[in-house]
């Protein structure tokens, strides 16, 4: 079966649903304030897309490409990241909430996150490679064999990062967020 092409198209306000999603490829669209959730956006292509005020929580999202996507004030509560299609992966958020999301895995090398909150996220064995989390809430998330080399979590907060099993050469930490990284130790810092 063919897939359709849609490309340089604005979708607003549109609340999908598996019957109304047209499946492809769609190519510098942008989405605004659309109802993804709950839906299947499986081996649908976007390319250079832009989703902004979305919601996409537990939209599934198998062998999806997301290739130069970025989500800006959307909710995408327990979405699963890793089973998205790897090939030229490539994300960028910005006032998103991503609360209980997986990037198991993924190589996610540079990107942004900004003022995003993260709580309970699984960034196990994710490559974080100079990735910045700025203003990022990271209560509870699991970072565990994490690349986390050269990233940015200056202003990052609520995040216990164990350097003894992640990869954090030359990662940038403020100093009031070091606690961070010496939480299995149970210290009492001041």
């Amino acid at each position: 079966m063919r897939q359709s092409l849609t490309e340089d198209q604005n979708f607003n306000g549109i609340t999908f649903s598996e019957d109304n999603f047209l499946e492809g490829e769609y190519e510098n669209c942008t989405f605004i304030n659309c109802v993804f959730a709950d839906s299947d956006l499986s081996n649908v292509n976007f390319i250079d897309c832009t989703f902004d005020g979305c919601n996409l929580s537990m939209t599934k999202m198998n062998n999806t490409a997301l290739k130069t996507v970025t989500f800006r004030s959307c909710k995408l509560l327990g979405l699963n990241f890793g089973v998205c299609n790897t090939f030229l992966l490539s994300l960028d958020f910005e006032d998103c909430m991503l609360n209980l999301a997986s990037f198991y895995r993924l190589k996610l090398k540079g990107t942004k996150f900004k003022n995003c909150k993260l709580q309970e996220v699984d960034f196990t064995e994710t490559d974080l490679t100079t990735a910045i989390l700025k203003d990022c809430d990271l209560n509870g998330a699991t970072f565990e064999n994490t690349i986390l080399e050269k990233a940015d979590l200056r202003t990052a907060y609520n995040f216990s990062i164990d350097p003894e099993i992640n990869h954090i050469k030359k990662a940038k930490f403020s100093s009031s967020g070091l606690a961070g990284l010496l939480d299995k130790y149970q210290l009492f810092i001041d």
